[in-house]
């Protein structure tokens, strides 16, 4: 089985140790390189994290040189910046979300990608929670009919200091979270005809951003809403996907810790007026590897074992449509005033 030479730039992202931990335990598949991180701030905070340990730092050139792979982890205004270094220099890059930059910037950066075959693998973790694939599964299979309407809800009652963290970012918590949910639906439902966005700053705790948000993803039939909050008490155990159909509807709620999934079909929700349902059991991946099977993935589309299904073209729809939420509104592909 051949190795790939793998490197991490950044240490910065929230979610980057865990990726490193998470490729370190498959030997057989990656020889890590070392990581870069440019910042010595992140360095001093975690540089001695576990998942480091006995692992070289180097300059981000050497990480691309060395690599035939890399983990794109450092703040998340500078994931295309680094990202682009690579795909310039032909390597494959597994990237934190969501993307930075310009839409011409990271639409640059996948259309280089695609024309020298080089896999663009973005950090979305829903695409790998287990109740989330079944669903897809109902879907692609027509147990759940025609879609007409999702809903999905990833909310936290935030401390002030990620908080002052979220005020870097146009759109605030919609930005950093929503994207995870615009992921899923323009996964099931494509590109939106049109998009109405509602941000609102609760200034809890005096810190003014975009913290009590709501979009409305529009379609020929189909609706998709999604909320995200930094002030909701219990956010988290709330998190939730609902996606239904003219045949079936999927409830997950919670997400995660522990997954929660209800599945009603026309069969077993036979009466209006009672709540008809079936739970289907899943062991949550979130304790201990939740970017293990993400990573194996990556390796698989590097020697092509497994072709992507989260398209270059899906993932620049994401980040156009998340632009959009985050900037206002939308009629079929134009700005309205």
């Amino acid at each position: 089985m051949r190795k790939i030479k793998i490197g991490q730039i950044g240490i910065g992202h929230n979610h980057g140790s865990e990726k490193m931990r998470a490729v370190r335990k498959f030997p057989e598949l990656f020889e890590v390189v070392g990581y870069a991180e440019e910042n010595e701030k992140w360095v001093e905070k975690r540089g001695d994290t576990p998942a480091y340990n006995g692992i070289p730092r180097l300059s981000v050139d050497e990480i691309i040189e060395h690599s035939d792979a890399v983990l794109i982890e450092s703040d998340v205004w500078d994931l295309t910046k680094y990202a682009k270094m690579c795909i310039d220099a032909g390597k494959h890059i597994h990237m934190d979300k969501p993307a930075s930059g310009t839409l011409e910037e990271y639409k640059a950066l996948l259309d280089s990608a695609k024309a020298q075959g080089l896999v663009v693998q973005l950090a979305y973790m829903y695409r790998y929670n287990p109740a989330v694939k079944k669903c897809f599964e109902l879907i692609k299979d027509g147990k759940l009919g025609e879609i007409y309407s999702i809903n999905a809800e990833m909310s936290t009652y935030h401390p002030p200091e990620y908080k002052r963290w979220l005020t870097n970012f146009g759109g605030g918590i919609m930005y950093i979270l929503g994207s995870h949910l615009v992921d899923l639906a323009v996964y099931i439902l494509g590109n939106p005809d049109r998009v109405t966005s509602f941000l609102k700053h609760t200034g809890l705790d005096g810190i003014d951003f975009e913290d009590n948000n709501l979009a409305v993803m529009e379609y020929k039939k189909a609706i998709a809403r999604i909320f995200v909050s930094s002030v909701e008490v219990n956010g988290f155990g709330r998190r939730q996907l609902v996606v239904s159909g003219s045949l079936g509807s999927v409830n997950i709620c919670p997400l995660e810790r522990p997954i929660t999934m209800t599945y009603s079909d026309t069969s077993i929700a036979d009466a209006t007026y009672e709540d008809r349902k079936i739970i289907i059991p899943f062991e949550d991946n979130t304790a201990d590897g939740r970017y293990d099977e993400m990573m194996q993935d990556f390796y698989a589309y590097i020697i092509g074992e497994k072709e992507n299904p989260f398209t270059y073209e899906h993932d620049y729809a994401v980040q156009e449509v998340l632009s959009e939420i985050i900037g206002g509104v939308r009629f079929n592909g134009k700005n309205i005033d």
